[in-house]
């Protein structure tokens, strides 16, 4: 059902085209790039946080980790994921397909300044084979981030 959701989010822009429903797997940042054609670097993979007990999520470039420092002076606690099991109930997504579009209402969103180095990235479309073709300029406006952060580091920092 998420899938469609971000589908007709999307169709309601004239973006509807953008929107990919794969053959294969997306879940990983590594299947979803093989399944795309694009370094797994472009994959804006989604995580999502408990922060006071409430859900985030923190969009990254496919090849940068949460930086636990990073991400404690930025939220004054330590980092916190949601649980597997806990994901789709806190955010309206199933695991694999978190994306920062069309969730549960109230949630923030997060870009973390990895993704300013590319043109185009591709976040997942709300199922584990499914993503979006979009610039960074897109993803900012269609995810409703709060703002830009830096909470990241890429791998071998």
């Amino acid at each position: 059902m998420s899938f469609e959701l971000v589908k007709q989010y999307f169709e309601e822009d004239g973006m509807g085209e953008r929107v990919m429903d794969l053959a294969e797997s997306s879940a990983t940042v590594e299947e979803a790039a093989l399944a795309i054609g694009c370094e797994p670097c472009q994959i804006a993979k989604t995580m999502s946080f408990f922060v006071d007990d409430a859900p985030i999520l923190i969009v990254l470039a496919g090849d940068t980790k949460i930086d636990n420092k990073k991400y404690k002076a930025q939220f004054h606690q330590k980092a916190k994921m949601i649980p597997w099991d806990q994901v789709e109930e806190a955010v309206g997504h199933q695991p694999g397909g978190v994306c920062p579009f069309v969730t549960k209402p109230g949630i923030p969103v997060y870009l973390d300044e990895s993704l300013k180095r590319f043109e185009r990235v591709y976040p997942a479309a709300g199922s584990g084979h499914s993503a979006v073709d979009l610039t960074v300029e897109e993803l900012e406006k269609y995810s409703g981030c709060e703002e830009w952060i830096d909470v990241g580091k890429r791998s071998g920092e």
